[in-house]
């Protein structure tokens, strides 16, 4: 039978603000991408969603992303490479140290925004990622989009590289996300998603922003959590999966 992980970006506040519905998404997916700090998320986040990840059985994955704040983390930026990797590593320690008191430990690493595209070409940004995953745990498993350097990398260092597949994000013809600014990036039809998820599961295929349908082969689906009406759209995408005969579980 035809598997696949959903994974979803939780932990994504900061103090009193909360961007995503972590309680109610964790009762569909599979797997937690948690904010550690440096683009969202702080201290008392992280433990609140690592107690309920681990009370549901979620497999819970480090968000390590560049330090912005102020702009999520999507922002294009700099970072030197040792410096990158030892951040890449404290956010990973950071959220270990919560997960670890909720009885369960960190299962994976994930790049978010503008670190996670960057990744996808840039040698050495990918190789610091993969060197503060190293230092943090030399097991744990790096998800990422396939074909990226940063699977390529993680793979020759001897990490799991998991392929990632986004039902809700727009795709250029070599298979790299549409960038956010550009008109359609982002996916925001439910049926459309639905059934990209069902294709994307299923055939390892989707059509590209042009019309032109790609392969994308992934072990794990991403699923958004700060969109509108994210936790509905989770659980139609998760009934449709069962319903078209595709098991949905954990990749870790």
């Amino acid at each position: 039978m035809t598997s696949i992980d959903l994974n979803a970006d939780l932990g994504e506040g900061f103090g009193r603000w909360r961007l995503t519905d972590d309680e109610r998404l964790l009762s569909v997916v599979t797997s937690a991408n948690v904010a550690c700090g440096f683009h969202a998320g702080d201290a008392v986040t992280m433990r609140r969603v690592c107690e309920l990840a681990a009370a549901r059985g979620v497999r819970i994955g480090a968000q390590v992303s560049y330090r912005d704040l102020a702009g999520f983390g999507r922002r294009a930026m700099d970072v030197p490479s040792a410096e990158l990797a030892a951040e890449v590593a404290y956010q990973i320690g950071a959220l270990e140290v919560f997960a670890r008191a909720a009885g369960t430990r960190v299962s994976y690493v994930k790049p978010h925004g503008a670190l996670y595209n960057r990744a996808v070409h840039d040698e050495e940004q990918a190789a610091a990622v993969v060197e503060g995953v190293l230092l943090a745990d030399a097991g744990l498993p790096v998800l990422g989009l396939p074909g990226s350097r940063l699977l390529e990398l993680a793979a020759r260092a001897g990490l799991p590289a998991v392929t990632e597949a986004f039902a809700d994000r727009a795709y250029t013809d070599e298979g790299t996300l549409v960038p956010r600014g550009r008109d359609g990036a982002v996916v925001t039809d439910a049926d459309t998603v639905v059934e990209r998820s069902v294709g994307l599961a299923r055939s390892g295929t989707v059509a590209a922003h042009s019309g032109t349908l790609i392969e994308v082969r992934a072990r794990s689906l991403c699923l958004h959590g700060d969109t509108p009406g994210a936790v509905e759209l989770a659980r139609r995408v998760r009934e449709r999966l069962v319903a078209s005969g595709v098991r949905v579980e954990s990749f870790a």
